[in-house]
C-alpha cells in the first residue's frame, strides 16, 4: 500500500514550501511532504539576487504589477488581487523578516542575506510539522478516486489527496512531463532572460561599465526598454537587455539570437538637442579634447572615448578642429549605437525561461488543473514569467499561496 498525505509538493523551490506551507497551517495537524530530488532544498533562493535574494517588488497594485510579465499578465490579474506583493512583505515580516526596498524597487531582507529567507521557510515548514524528503524523485503521477499516486524512480508509491507541481522552470522539464503524461499542454521551453553576445570594438575592455539609463530597441521589432545596462566580458547586459530578451523570448528564439540592437546612450535627449550642445561646445570650450567628455552627460568616460573614436574622431581632437560630420557621427554614435547580437549567454544561477503547462487549463482561482482533479501548479512549471526584480519569486509565492489553501478547502 501506498504511503498516504493529504498534501504533497513535488519540488523543494520557493514555490514548493510556500505551497506546502499554505496548506498545512490552513488545515494543521494534516499529514503533508515535500518531495526534493536532490539533496538540498530552497537551491534559487539562495543564489538569487547575488546570494541576496530578491523577495519581490514594490509594485503593489495587482494591473501594474502583471505588466511585469511577458506571458502569464492576464491570468495573473486575479491572483494578485488576492495575494501580492504587499501580503509577500507581510507574510515574511509577521515572522520576523524585515524587508527594505531598493531605488529600483527591489525588495530584499534587510540582512541582505538568502540564509535568511531559507531560514524563515524550514522554520515555517518545520513548525508545521511538515516532512521534507531528500532525493525522492517522481516517476510518474496516477490519477483514482481517493487521490493522485506518485510511483518514485527508486521503487515505492506515495499518495495523496492532493499534489502541487512545482518543479520549476522548462529548462529541467520534470513536472512538463508528469503534467504532460496526464494529458496536460506543454508549451515549448524558451530561455527568458538573457544577454546579449556582442563583439564590438566599441565595448573591448570595457566589462564591469554601466551606464545608468539607457534605451534599448531591436529593429524590426516592437521590442523596446529602458534602464540600466552594463557592458560585459561578452556583450551587453542589465535590466534594459534582460527585459528586452524577457519580451522577446520567442520571437529571438525564432531568429536563433542573432539580430541588431541600438542603443540611445542618452535617453532623456533628443538627437536636435544632443547636436546643438556639441556643437556649443566649439565656442564654449574650444581648447577642450573631445575625448575629455561633455560635463552633464552622464556617459562613463572610457565608454565616451570608444563611441569618439566609432564616429571617427581622433582622440587629441579639440573642439574647435571638430567637423560638422565627425559632430554628426558622434551623435548618432550617442543615440542610435547599432551593435550586432551574435547569441545569448545565461545566467545560469538566476536561469528563467518562458514555456511550460498551458495556462487555459489551470484555474486560476484555485491553481487546480482542469484536466486532474486533485492536481495543482505553482510557479514557473507554468507557462509563466516575470522581468527581472523579484517578479518571477512573486508569481511563485502568490500561485503556490493559492494552490496550498484551496487544496485545504477540499473535502
Amino acid at each position: 500500500m501506498p504511503v498516504a498525505y493529504d498534501f504533497i509538493a513535488i519540488g523543494g523551490g520557493a514555490a514548493g514550501f510556500f505551497g506546502a506551507i499554505a496548506f498545512a497551517e490552513a488545515r494543521p495537524g494534516s499529514r503533508v511532504a515535500i518531495l526534493e530530488k536532490t539533496n538540498s532544498v530552497l537551491g534559487k533562493v539562495k543564489i538569487s539576487g547575488g546570494g541576496r535574494c530578491n523577495v519581490t517588488h514594490a509594485c503593489f497594485e495587482p494591473k501594474p504589477l502583471t505588466t511585469r510579465y511577458p506571458r502569464g499578465e492576464r491570468s495573473l490579474i486575479g491572483p494578485f488581487h488576492r495575494w501580492g506583493a504587499a501580503d509577500t512583505v507581510e507574510w515574511f515580516e509577521s515572522r520576523g523578516v524585515k524587508l527594505k526596498t531598493e531605488a529600483d524597487g527591489r525588495m530584499f531582507p534587510v540582512t541582505n542575506l538568502s540564509d535568511t529567507i531559507i531560514d524563515c521557510l524550514m522554520d515555517a515548514a518545520e513548525d508545521a510539522g511538515i516532512e521534507i524528503l531528500f532525493r525522492t524523485d517522481v516517476e510518474s503521477l496516477v490519477s483514482d478516486k481517493s487521490g493522485i499516486i506518485l510511483h518514485l524512480a527508486g521503487g515505492g508509491d506515495l499518495e495523496a489527496r492532493s499534489v502541487l507541481l512545482a518543479t520549476g522552470g522548462v529548462r529541467n522539464g520534470a513536472g512538463q512531463k508528469l503534467a504532460g503524461a496526464l494529458g496536460h499542454t506543454i508549451i515549448p521551453a524558451a530561455p527568458s532572460l538573457f544577454t546579449f553576445k556582442i563583439d564590438d570594438s566599441r565595448l573591448k575592455d570595457l566589462a564591469g561599465v554601466s551606464v545608468a539609463s539607457v534605451k534599448a530597441k531591436i529593429p524590426g521589432t516592437a521590442l523596446r526598454s529602458e534602464g540600466p545596462c552594463l557592458v560585459t566580458h561578452w556583450g551587453l547586459s542589465g535590466p534594459a537587455i534582460l527585459k528586452l530578451s524577457a519580451w522577446g523570448a520567442r520571437e529571438l528564439s525564432r531568429c536563433d539570437y542573432r539580430f541588431e540592437v541600438v542603443i540611445d546612450w542618452t535617453p532623456g535627449l533628443r538627437s536636435e538637442a544632443l547636436d546643438e550642445t556639441l556643437s556649443q561646445m566649439r565656442e564654449a570650450s574650444p581648447r577642450k579634447r573631445i575625448s575629455s567628455g561633455v560635463e552633464g552627460l552622464t556617459i562613463p568616460s572610457r565608454l565616451w572615448q570608444k563611441l569618439v573614436s566609432a564616429a571617427g574622431i581622433d582622440q587629441t581632437t579639440t573642439w574647435s578642429n571638430l567637423l560638422r560630420e565627425q559632430r554628426r557621427a558622434l551623435v548618432s554614435q550617442l543615440t542610435a549605437s547599432t551593435f550586432r547580437v551574435e547569441g545569448k549567454s545565461t545566467n545560469k544561477e538566476e536561469f528563467v525561461t518562458a514555456g511550460g503547462v498551458e495556462l487555459k487549463e489551470v484555474n486560476f482561482k484555485t491553481m487546480e488543473s482542469k484536466v486532474v482533479p486533485g492536481l495543482h501548479f505553482a510557479g514557473e512549471v507554468l507557462d509563466i514569467d516575470g522581468i527581472t526584480g523579484g517578479f518571477n519569486f512573486q508569481a511563485a509565492w502568490t500561485t503556490s499561496k493559492i494552490a496550498g489553501e484551496s487544496a485545504a478547502q477540499r473535502d
